[in-house]
């Protein structure tokens, strides 16, 4: 029984290896087999069903969403350029906003420090200004010698024509951030304010080698009007007036161009590039006021009225008050003309008040049209302070108008010298240079700088440009240089 137990136990066993193959090798030859082909077919399937996959449509991603009225704006005011009037005022807004919630955010205030310093440009209220000090400062005390704070203190000390600070506070900001190019541009500002031509060209070198674009143009084609060359300061500026994107940046680099070509004596020209920049920016007062310019030239009195008092009304500025009375004072209109007058006494106030330096123009008020001994003491406060070209014609026409006719050529000298002014071709000093020389009985040098101001620009003032050409005819021609016989 037994031994039949164990038979039949060794011949299963047996049978079991037999069907294994051999001890079994051969089954597992065959599973692996089996296992390879699924996994074979597994990964088969797998490549099919990705490739089928990829080739369906797939949803697109959602496009990254349009930056807002504010992230635009502050994109401007870091590239240099005039922001839009709307994205200003929320950035405003904004800034404000989450500084009542994080007081020690410096570089919220530096940013809100700036907006308001572009607000006080565009709209030439210097109530904005204190405001843009106070927000700047805040910046300073907590975050000390932030590159954005003091690049913010250099574009209000510009703005408020205070160029000797402009220029200190912009030279901390570069020890901050070399690498800064808007600070750069601000220099130049404060460097040409200052009468500083050499310190502005190598600034400009540093500026062009650090960054290109539009900011960069518009800075560069004034250096190059400063330095004589007109042709490619027009064509630097209208490249920048083509590649702008914005309107408010268009209609700013369109204003520019219109001021060129107005110096020109290009009338039409001028009034197209102002009109396209109205167009492009209905709120740009300072386009509105050279459209007001060129129509007068243009023989178009009605309408450079109505447009000066447009910009006169919206924009307060001393500088356009003073032209709308001179060309009031042309027609004969002496009560509209001291109406505007008294208003820009009372706008030269309020802008000493947000801190602006109004002197310039108030000293050229007084030598034309009221006390030539305090213009003279108003424009040699200022020659201390900012030694600058414009600052020289004016005090060389006011020492004229008080008498002093032999210092004041030696200022008119400085204004219209390329080697004091930088190559500034400028109709009134050249007009102003010729009556000192005329007074002072030098019929020759008059005659050839009352023609070379009339050559610039013939219509360069509704008041003096037809004095000019009176003093002209009365120097007559010049006398026959007579010819050695042989």
């Amino acid at each position: 029984m037994k031994t039949g137990v164990k038979t039949a136990v060794g011949a299963g066993t047996r049978t079991g290896a037999s069907l294994q193959g051999g001890d079994g090798r051969t089954g597992r030859r065959r599973t692996r087999l089996v296992v390879g082909v699924l996994l074979g077919l597994l990964v088969g399937g797998l490549a099919v069903g990705g490739l089928l996959w990829i080739q369906r449509p797939q949803p697109r991603p959602a496009p990254p969403p349009e930056p807002g009225p504010a992230e635009l704006a502050l994109a401007a005011v870091h590239a240099g350029v005039p922001p839009e009037p709307r994205g200003l005022a929320v950035l405003i807004e904004e800034r404000e906003r989450r500084l009542r919630e994080h007081p020690r955010d410096a570089r919220s205030w530096a940013v809100l420090g700036m907006a308001y310093v572009e607000r006080g440009r565009r709209t030439a209220d210097a109530a904005y200004y204190p405001t843009a000090e106070r927000a700047l400062r805040t910046s300073l005390k907590v975050w000390p010698g932030n590159a954005g704070a003091l690049e913010g203190m250099t574009a209000l000390a510009n703005a408020r024509r205070d160029f000797r600070a402009a220029r200190t506070w912009g030279e901390a900001a570069l020890k901050a951030d070399r690498k800064r190019w808007t600070t750069h541009s601000l220099l130049i500002e404060a460097y040409t304010g200052l009468g500083d031509y050499k310190a502005a060209r190598s600034t400009l070198d540093r500026l062009q080698k650090l960054h290109s674009g539009t900011a960069v143009m518009v800075r560069s084609a004034a250096v190059y009007w400063d330095r004589g060359w007109r042709e490619d300061a027009l064509a630097t500026l209208s490249d920048a007036a083509a590649t702008a994107e914005a309107p408010a940046e268009r209609a700013a680099w369109l204003e520019r161009a219109g001021q060129l070509a107005w110096e020109r004596g290009e009338r039409e020209v001028a009034l197209r590039h102002y009109e396209e920049a109205l167009r492009a920016d209905p709120g740009q007062r300072a386009a509105q006021a050279g459209q007001a310019r060129a129509l007068a030239a243009l023989g178009r009195t009605p309408e450079a009225l109505r447009a000066y008092r447009g910009a006169v009304a919206e924009r307060p500025s001393p500088q356009y008050a003073l032209e709308l009375g001179e060309l009031y004072e042309s027609l004969g209109l002496e009560q509209a003309a001291r109406a505007q007058y008294d208003l820009l006494h009372t706008q030269v106030r309020s802008a000493a008040a947000g801190g602006v330096d109004e002197d310039l123009v108030l000293g050229r008020y007084e030598a034309d049209h009221g006390d030539p001994e305090e213009a003279v003491r108003l424009l040699r406060a200022e020659w201390r302070k900012q030694p600058g070209i414009a600052v020289a014609d004016a005090l060389g026409w006011a020492l004229h108008r008080a008498g002093e006719h032999e210092e004041a050529l030696e200022y008119a000298v400085r204004a219209t010298d390329k080697e004091h002014g930088g190559g500034v071709r400028s109709a009134l000093y050249a007009f102003h240079r010729g009556m000192i020389e005329n007074t002072l009985g030098l019929p020759g040098p008059a005659r050839r700088h009352l023609e070379e101001a009339l050559r610039i620009n013939p219509y360069f003032s509704p008041l003096f440009a037809p004095l000019a050409r009176e003093k002209l005819n009365a120097l007559g021609e010049p006398p026959e240089v007579p010819v050695p016989a042989a």
